[in-house]
């Protein structure tokens, strides 16, 4: 089985990293979407949507740079923290998201899924912090 694991991360890697690229661009192509999942308390809400964009891009092109795949990582882990508050908010505010193709009430469901989907997130993150087997860890 772990073997099977082994076998899937590269992959999964070549899902993930583009997904994060194309996440981080949609912060600046309907940063409107984002800006109203931001729970009021945080200030500057769009500067902060850019700033988690361009964070969202920066680790999806260095997971798929061998040299900073490590690094990236971390740095993807420190985001998924960092922007888990905007799940919390939207899960228990019940947020509407005015402008969102196909309606603006995404479901409850999806809003409290978003929660568990984030630890998987972080999971898998974690796994590409490991070196790889054989490697010196330096």
């Amino acid at each position: 089985m772990k073997d099977d694991l082994r076998r899937l991360k590269r992959p999964i890697l070549y899902l993930m990293a583009p997904a994060y690229v194309v996440a981080g661009v949609l912060h600046f192509v309907v940063p409107e979407l984002y800006v109203q999942i931001i729970p009021p308390i945080f200030p500057a809400a769009l500067a902060l949507v850019y700033l988690s964009g361009l964070a969202e891009i920066g680790v999806g092109i260095g997971l798929l740079i061998p040299r900073t795949q490590r690094y990236a990582a971390w740095a993807t882990v420190a985001l998924l923290v960092a922007i888990f508050p905007a799940n919390v908010y939207m899960a228990t505010h019940g947020v509407v998201i005015e402008g969102l193709p196909g309606g603006g009430d995404p479901s409850a469901a999806v809003r409290w899924g978003r929660l568990p989907l984030q630890a998987v997130l972080i999971l898998l993150a974690l796994w590409y912090t490991r070196p790889p087997a054989g490697t010196d860890p330096r």
